[in-house]
């Protein structure tokens, strides 16, 4: 094997081993989120808020390591197409951290106000966005096109949530006026978890990209899971 194929796969490696990590922590932040509105624990919020500078320095490392790959080893065909992956990805594992903070600080607020009830849409809304994650980084890892295009049917499940929570906010308008603040920081984290539902599809649509060079974004009929693959339960191809 030329030591320049060999040195581009080991910088590919890295790539992939960055991008996994970056996923997880990114991941434990969302669910730490999550569970910080649920259960109203303030000091859980405050420590997803300091750990987010772990993950802005970790993005910072992966798009790095993206451009001195780009620039020593000047990739093509799918090599290249990876790198790019790899950086479009990056952008996007960042922004879903940036949003666990955003919800994370409605949750300090909200841990002052338990006597809102939380409707049962947004643990729902949560549960799917947290599988969408979870497994838009799976079809990541196990380069499943399969997965990635089901990931992407499920955001209009996350976004239907969503404006069921702006209609039950509605609802709750005329209860009294000390409960719209508490009902508009609800559904800002509402509408921050819809924000990591599109950021995880974004991921899976670079997925589809990465494995079969198809851009499928902005094309919902591209989506479609071709009835081959379905019976196959998954594609690597």
């Amino acid at each position: 094997m030329p030591r320049h194929t060999m040195h581009i796969e080991n910088a590919i490696l890295l790539l992939k081993k960055m991008t996994h990590t970056l996923g997880a922590h990114v991941e434990e932040n969302v669910a730490s989120a999550v569970r910080s509105i649920i259960t109203r624990d303030a000091r859980l919020a405050t420590e997803i808020m300091q750990s987010d500078r772990i993950i802005d320095e970790m993005e910072v490392e992966l798009e790095e390591e993206c451009l001195k790959v780009l620039a020593l080893y000047q990739p093509v065909a799918n090599d290249l197409r990876l790198v790019v992956a790899f950086l479009k990805i990056n952008n996007d594992l960042e922004r879903i951290g940036d949003l666990a903070v955003n919800i994370a600080e409605r949750s300090v607020f909200l841990a002052d106000h338990v006597t809102l009830t939380i409707p049962d849409e947004f643990p729902l809304m949560a549960e799917k966005t947290q599988w969408m994650l979870q497994h838009a980084l799976n079809s990541l890892v196990d380069l499943d096109s399969v997965l990635a295009r089901r990931v992407c049917a499920m955001d209009d499940e996350v976004d239907d949530l969503n404006r069921k929570m702006f209609f039950t906010f509605e609802s709750q308008l005329g209860k009294g006026p000390e409960k719209l603040r508490p009902l508009l920081e609800l559904l800002s984290a509402s509408r921050y978890l819809e924000r990591v539902a599109d950021h995880a599809t974004n991921v899976c649509e670079d997925v589809i990209y990465l494995i079969g060079g198809e851009i499928v974004r902005h094309r919902k009929e591209a989506l479609i899971i071709p009835m081959e693959q379905a019976k196959k339960g998954g594609s690597k191809n």
